[in-house]
């Protein structure tokens, strides 16, 4: 019995905390409604709902107070999908800038006229021989006075006559280590416009300098001098106007500063007429550097992608926005720029992968281009075609002294005769590409100028070798015009320069030489200028088709493309 009392108390309290068990499972519930509803004060729950409210509205407003990260995208897909390829504000740019081309063709040409033989005569009335040379200078005279020329002023004649061709290959000496040099500064910390304001200055300076020189050693001197700040000017112009340019205009554009370059040749040829002593022709053609400076570069912009390449992305998203403002569009509203090789999303701060390729960007040597197999084969090929082209285009250009005839009029009819190789070029440019149009003008005037060595000097066959000429310096303007947009694609934009200023230094190296080929005379200049084409076209053959493919930012960027074609 007492067994039975003890289970019945058992299950009896099992039943009651059964029951409790539930009691507060149920007490749970309605202490939970009441303190949402029964248990809550009129203020309390009002402030409840408005904290609910806010917390909604938050939720819906959050999108405009925080908006979306950033868009990021290149230079190139900037300027095409946004700011305009080639729109008001690049054609004013452009144009500015490629003054300096036609200033710096006064420099470059000016010795043509400045180191020209003037006519001469004898005193007596005898026969007068075609050559001053064995004659007594008391039996004839300068027909323009000793002041006319250099040559004329210190009897560079006969046996001195090679110190004419001596000061004309202390000029291109000297632009050979310009190119080098201010490719270098204007990548680096120096700038485009930084480097292209020095070189005019010293243009100026030098070229004043000139006028004054007493004798020919310091004359020849000042040249290489000149030749130091000239060998800047063009490299250094051409990046600063096409690097603004949309990829799809940027070939035709580049193609068109010869035409600048072309007219300074003609323009100078009137200065020369206008004033004939060749100490007041070196002031007149080089105080327009100084003018430049002061009153056109002020509105000329640096380059965006200088801008960017040194980190300086907001400086670069201000001239983005300037070319948009003045096309007529507008930058959408969260948009910034990148280099080629980074990555949308990519915090600069927490990736090292972003820190080393703007650490990469900052500046670019050309050890960095022999360095990579993507670029290295490029320069080597660049540094060929470009010797060979200089040769042949300097050669022919200078060979015109030789045609006995007006000398004003045949140079204005030699840079005239060039702006249609430029127009044709530019026309078929985008749509044949670079290399088969490299390939092409190079053969023409390989094939022309040995054409030109097997025709002989005579009669009618004289006609026949001036015409070889002209075709022959019709296509290697053609090419030299093409050699600049074509190595300005071929290498990012971080040792662009560099490679330019390379490839000028091996162009300016064929032009030291191109005197010595004129010199020769007869047949051989034909022959070493045919044999030079030939071998230029065949050096075209290996390089890669740049025709709308993208300009790349950095080192990085180009070995990667490079890697992907290999792969596909």
């Amino acid at each position: 019995m007492k067994e039975e009392s003890e289970e019945q108390s058992r299950a009896k309290s099992e039943r009651e905390r059964e029951r409790g068990r539930e009691r507060e499972s149920e007490g749970e519930r309605p202490a939970t409604a009441a303190a949402i509803v029964g248990k809550t004060s009129p203020s309390a729950m009002a402030k409840k709902d408005a904290d609910l409210g806010s917390d909604i509205r938050a939720g819906l407003l959050s999108s405009s107070i925080h908006p979306p990260p950033a868009q990021r995208m290149g230079i190139d897909d900037l300027l095409r999908l946004h700011a305009g390829e080639f729109g008001r504000w690049q054609l004013r740019h452009f144009v500015l800038t490629c003054t300096a081309w036609t200033l710096e063709a006064f420099h470059t040409m000016v010795m043509i006229f400045a180191d020209r033989q003037p006519a001469w005569r004898c005193l007596s009335d005898g026969d007068c021989p075609p050559e001053p040379c064995g004659i007594p200078s008391s039996a004839w005279e300068w027909v323009e006075g000793t002041a006319a020329s250099t040559v004329s002023e210190w009897g560079l004649i006969c046996g001195q006559r090679y110190k004419v061709g001596l000061a004309q290959s202390a000029f291109f000496a000297g632009c050979m280590l310009g190119a080098g040099l201010f490719g270098h500064l204007s990548d680096s910390f120096l700038g485009r416009k930084g480097s292209l304001a020095v070189v005019c200055i010293l243009n100026a300076i030098s070229g004043v300098l000139t006028s004054l020189s007493p004798s020919y050693w310091l004359y020849a001197a000042l040249r290489l001098l000149n030749g130091f700040g000239a060998g800047g000017v063009g490299l250094c112009a051409f990046v600063l106007a096409t690097e603004p340019i949309g990829p799809s205009k940027r070939g035709v554009a580049g193609m068109s500063t010869f035409y600048f370059f072309s007219g300074g040749i003609a323009i100078l040829s009137g200065i020369a007429y206008l004033f004939p002593t060749w100490r007041s022709l070196y002031v007149v053609t080089s105080l327009p550097s100084l003018l430049f400076v002061l009153l056109i570069l002020p509105f000329v912009s640096e380059s965006p992608r200088w801008y960017l390449i040194r980190r300086r992305t907001d400086d670069a998203m201000n001239i983005m926005r300037d070319i948009a403002r003045c096309n007529g569009r507008a930058l959408p509203q969260g948009i910034s720029l990148k280099l080629d090789d980074e990555v949308d999303g990519e915090e600069e701060a927490g990736n090292k992968q972003a820190l080393d390729c703007s650490r990469e960007a900052e500046s670019g040597s050309i050890i960095d281009v022999v360095r990579s197999p993507a670029t290295r084969m490029r320069l080597i090929l660049m540094l060929g075609i470009n010797f060979v082209c200089a040769v042949v285009y300097y050669g022919l250009s200078l060979n015109v002294v030789n045609l006995k005839t007006n000398l004003y009029l045949n140079v204005v009819l030699n840079s005239v005769s060039e702006m249609p190789a430029f127009f044709i070029t530019a026309v078929l440019l985008d749509r044949f590409g670079r290399k088969p149009l490299g390939l092409g003008t190079m053969a023409l005037s390989g094939v022309s100028c040995s054409i030109g060595f097997m025709v002989g000097g005579d009669g009618a066959m004289r006609t026949a070798r001036m015409v070889c000429g002209v075709v022959g310096i019709f296509g290697m303007a053609a090419m030299y015009n093409l050699l600049f947009i074509y190595t300005a694609e071929l290498f990012p934009t971080v040792v662009r320069n560099a490679a330019l200023g390379s490839v000028t230094q091996a162009s300016q190296l064929g032009a030291i030489l191109a005197p010595l080929v004129v010199v020769a005379g007869d047949r051989v200049p034909f022959a070493v200028f045919g044999a030079c084409g030939i071998a230029g076209a065949l050096l075209t053959y290996y390089l890669p088709e740049t025709m709308n493919q993208p300009l790349y930012d950095t080192m990085t960027g180009i070995e990667n493309a490079e890697g992907q074609k290999l792969l596909d």
